[in-house]
């Protein structure tokens, strides 16, 4: 079984109260490459992972001793989800940490005109969602359409894909991904 360095290190960050700027700034890497590490986008040399991890502070041997803690809790009100992304797209998830995880629901905010960017997104898994009220457009390997109030998708992750909120009013959906990516 391959092991899951972005969801340990985005547990250990996390653990040590320390935000991905913060630990960048620690350790004298970019944002983006803790980012990156974080959804298993890049694979750290065993060098680049010990630097950042002096940044936190924590050895190489702790780090990989981690044992995911088992989640106990089973239902969550509306004001525990956590907040993941701030701005135009708000992303709450289902519990605070995703180590151990093998499954990532969000409620996801979109408001109107938010696009998660011109270059489109990919990364291994499977995703779907279900659009709970305005318009979303979906693109996935160039198809695009517009969802709305009970439309959903569903769909291979690592084909490259883009979400835009269309129309006057914000997009509210609940999405799901395995494995945990954000």
């Amino acid at each position: 079984m391959e092991m899951d360095v972005g969801a340990r290190l985005r547990f250990v960050r996390t653990r040590h109260g320390l935000s991905q700027r913060a630990l960048a700034k620690r350790a004298g890497v970019t944002n983006s490459s803790i980012s990156l590490i974080e959804s298993n986008a890049v694979n750290p040399s065993v060098g680049a992972l010990k630097r950042i991890l002096d940044g936190i502070p924590i050895g190489l041997a702790e780090f990989f001793a981690l044992e995911p803690e088992k989640p106990t809790q089973v239902f969550y009100a509306a004001e525990e989800l956590v907040e993941i992304g701030k701005g135009a797209i708000s992303y709450r998830q289902i519990g605070d940490s995703l180590f151990g995880r093998a499954l990532q629901i969000l409620k996801e905010h979109y408001a109107p005109g938010a696009d998660t960017g011109r270059v489109p997104l990919a990364h291994e898994g499977e995703e779907g969602g279900i659009i709970l009220s305005g318009r979303l457009e979906v693109t996935v390997d160039g198809e695009r359409r517009i969802l709305g109030p009970g439309d959903a998708y569903y769909f291979e992750s690592r084909r490259p894909h883009r979400f835009r909120c269309v129309g006057p009013e914000p997009c509210e959906l609940v999405s799901a991904l395995t494995p945990p990516s954000f």
